[in-house]
């Protein structure tokens, strides 16, 4: 099938995720390796809208396996959300001879994949996203290593919390979804942590601080993702600190990571896994297959059609819209409930394993 490919495109779009370089490589190589040329787009979808482009040898990616952020650079495009901008963006793909397009990123790229699909252009989506909020695959490039570099910072600031006998509490990204938060706060030993997806008791975790404190510890962790701020509670995090404080008696101090825990190297599980994903998406354009996302599930690579993708990530995040499910049988929504149970049920033991093992 390579041979009725002449050029594919590859952009990164939305946030940049640390492994979008190794991804962008692996589409590159392995494209090049089967006789199909690739041309790079530069920012996202406004540069396939204005023409911004290289047509890419193998050395082009050369050395950038190891380098955060995105070569192509990135750009939230208004533009191409209006028809208009869309035919722009198809008619630079007529005019440059490019058959086919993979497209990294989150949610929102995968929309504008689909956009293109549906009008004539092959497109193949990669998740690229710190968050790992697609629901689809267990991992998205980039989780890895934002929890590392917020389990880096967390020691650090741990070091100090022990000197003083304070408690810190750290807010980590991550949008709506908890996953850097759980996971990195179990592997901070953190005494509390706060999720969207899972009730927090905040009451409860101030008398743990309190009995832990008692018992002689001089340092506390508490995580906050981002997401599980309130929306009638601004600055939820910063009050939720006074709080403990006011209760407690312990010096604590506020810390928001922010955007630091998008950058940095990518870890070794970034890099290959966005190198697994850029080669299999090739694969998914040369074998006449577009609008789908590549996922990874129980450790195995596979895909899923997009549109049902982008459904199922609203059931589980509880955002679907009338008449998203129509023409979807009944079998096939219960499918798509379990999965989410099933996905939401891992996370509530993981978050009831850190609760466990926390100083009460």
């Amino acid at each position: 099938m390579a041979k009725n490919f002449r050029r594919i495109g590859v952009l990164t779009s939305g946030g940049d995720a640390p492994g979008m370089n190794a991804a962008v490589r692996a589409v590159t190589r392995a494209a090049i390796d089967k006789g199909v040329e690739v041309v790079g787009i530069y920012e996202g979808y406004k540069g396939l809208i204005h023409d911004n482009m290289k047509v890419f040898k193998d050395t082009d990616v050369s050395n950038i396996i190891n380098i955060a952020g995105t070569a192509l650079y990135s750009d939230r495009c208004l533009e191409f959300k209006t028809e208009e901008g869309m035919q722009k963006a198809i008619a630079t793909c007529r005019e440059n001879q490019i058959d086919g397009i993979v497209a990294i990123g989150g949610d929102g790229t995968f929309r504008g994949a689909t956009d293109l699909s549906v009008r004539g252009i092959p497109t193949i989506g990669i998740p690229g996203t710190i968050d790992n909020d697609i629901t689809s695959t267990d991992y998205s490039i980039g989780y890895d290593t934002a929890m590392n570099t917020v389990v880096e910072c967390v020691d650090r600031l741990r070091d100090t919390c022990e000197s003083h006998a304070r408690l810190n509490v750290i807010e980590v990204m991550g949008r709506n979804a908890g996953y850097i938060a759980l996971n990195t706060g179990i592997a901070c030993g953190a005494t509390a942590i706060v999720l969207k997806e899972i009730a927090f008791d905040e009451e409860a975790a101030i008398a743990d601080i309190i009995a832990a404190k008692k018992k002689g510890k001089r340092n506390f962790i508490v995580i906050v993702a981002e997401g599980a701020v309130p929306v009638d509670e601004k600055d939820y995090s910063e009050k939720l600190t006074k709080r403990i404080e006011a209760k407690t008696g312990i010096e604590c101090k506020f810390c928001r990571l922010a955007h630091v825990v998008r950058g940095g190297n990518p870890t070794l599980r970034d890099r290959v896994l966005a190198s697994q994903m850029g080669a299999a998406a090739v694969d998914l354009l040369l074998e006449g297959k577009s609008n789908l996302v590549v996922c990874v599930r129980d450790d195995k690579l596979t895909s899923m059609e997009i549109t049902h993708a982008l459904k199922l990530d609203r059931m589980y995040k509880g955002t679907l819209k009338e008449g998203d499910l129509d023409g979807y049988s009944a079998e096939t929504i219960a499918e798509m409930q379990a999965f989410c149970d099933k996905k939401l049920d891992a996370m509530k033991k993981l978050y009831e394993t850190a609760r466990a093992i926390s100083v009460h």
